[in-house]
Parts: structure tokens; sequence; C-alpha cells
């Protein structure tokens, strides 16, 4: 067999090629940028990272769901205590992630806003 006939059986006849910038559908509620995606997307988006969430909850007080990890960063919602967010990525004090479902908002909150969930 060929290489690319094995290639080919591997993909099940299915055909990939780089045609431009990513589109994601729903940006907001889609935990994708351009350098990491949640690992449950690995085959919807080609990213050069995937992660496995690390579920944290939101302390008592809530969290503010922001846009960037920026000091100066769109209050995107208000998350109450006890919300489940999936933390993806850690920087500069902010986590990255999704809150509540898969469904939920993506955005980044701080750390000293989350604790590990149970």
């Amino acid at each position: 067999m060929s290489e690319l006939a094995s290639l080919d059986t591997e993909l099940d006849g299915r055909c990939f090629a780089m045609t431009g910038p990513m589109k994601i559908a729903d940006p907001a509620h889609t935990p994708v940028r351009g350098d990491l995606a949640h690992v449950r997307l690995a085959g919807c988006y080609f990213v050069p990272h995937y992660a496995v969430p690390a579920p944290h909850k939101v302390v008592a007080g809530g969290a503010q769901l922001l846009s960037s990890g920026r000091a100066d960063a769109e209050v995107l919602s208000a998350l109450a205590a006890g919300t489940h967010f999936d933390v993806l990525d850690v920087a500069g004090g902010k986590a990255w992630g999704q809150a509540g479902d898969e469904n939920g908002p993506v955005g980044y909150v701080s750390m000293d806003e989350l604790e590990l969930a149970a």
C-alpha cells in the first residue's frame, strides 16, 4: 500500500486543507483562540495546543468574566459564587477558560476569584 493510500485510509477519505484564517462559529461561547483550544475541539479547530480543562469554581463573592487578561479589559459578565469554570490556561494571574457548561461564555477570570472544584 502506498504512503498516500495509507494516509487516506487513516483519515477515512476526508481531506483537509489550509484555506485561510480559522472561522469560529461563536467565539463568545467556543473555547478556542489562535494558540490554544479545549481538547474536545481537537477535530474541529486547528491550533498548536489543546488543553484538558482544570475544573474550578468561583469563590464566595463572585467573579468578573473579562474579555482579555489586561487590567483594562471589558467586563463580559458577572459570575455567581459556585459557578463552574474550566481553566484552560493561566498567565499573569488570570485564567482563560469557559464558565458553566460547554455552551457557557468564554473569557478571563482572576485566579484570586477561583478555587479548585472538588
